[in-house]
């Protein structure tokens, strides 16, 4: 076999452009732009559980000035480019996730800082949000979607493979937050997985996949298991 000396030529591809939607509007979810005016719902929303904040470098806040400056902070930067999570069903945000290691120039963006109240996870909404960031960064243009977390984080671990991002290996002591060592844990997707993805996604969404309790009929983690190039090993082993 004979070793190739570079990668693909790219010739017809365009760096995107940076994040710049206001607002991802799906059927079960709504992603605004995070503002002030979302401080005081979210707070109260996150008040359920500091267990939230276990896998984040903030947080949990004592107090809600604290949480509305923390937001203020966020709300206006590039990078990460912050969204709060509004669950159609009632109109109410219930968590955050940002877009993050912005790349144009490469094609590269991460999703990220995803912090969902106990009301909005494990919901169809909270699943929509993060396919409407996928399916934006795609749709605009980017060549590979990214998602790191803490090694020890299975429930981010399970999100993402779910999604059907491909495992591509864990970083040994990526970082320090709170006073603990973190190893980090990668997946991707990229712009070829994406026919596929969205079709996976487009199929899990639809009201039909759904019976009247609200259940799911054809798991997410199946229609996008023939995506993943690479899966887990850690969830493997569960």
């Amino acid at each position: 076999m004979t070793q190739k000396r570079f990668g693909e030529a790219l010739t017809n591809w365009i760096a995107p452009r940076r994040p710049d939607a206001t607002v991802l509007e799906g059927r079960y979810a709504r992603l605004e732009r995070l503002e002030e005016r979302h401080a005081h719902a979210l707070f109260r929303a996150n008040a359920d559980s500091d267990a939230i904040w276990d896998y984040l470098p903030y947080g949990p806040f004592a107090s809600e000035v604290g949480y509305m400056r923390w937001v203020k902070d966020m709300a206006g930067q590039a990078d990460p480019y912050f969204y709060a999570v509004i669950d159609a069903a009632n109109g109410h945000p219930g968590g955050v996730m940002s877009y993050l290691r912005i790349a144009p120039e490469s094609g590269s963006i991460e999703l990220g800082h995803i912090n969902l109240a106990p009301g909005l996870q494990r919901s169809r909404a909270a699943t929509e949000a993060m396919m409407l960031m996928i399916g934006w960064a795609f749709d605009a243009g980017y060549r590979r979607f990214e998602w790191k977390c803490d090694a020890l984080n299975i429930p981010s671990r399970r999100a993402a493979e779910r999604l059907g991002l491909s495992y591509e290996g864990t970083f040994r002591q990526a970082t320090v937050y709170k006073g603990r060592n973190r190893d980090t844990a990668w997946f991707a997707a990229i712009d070829k997985d994406w026919p596929a993805l969205s079709e996976a996604y487009a199929a899990w969404l639809a009201p039909g996949n759904f019976d009247a309790e609200g259940r799911q009929i054809e798991r997410l983690s199946d229609l996008t298991q023939l995506v993943r190039v690479s899966s887990d090993p850690v969830l493997a082993a569960l």
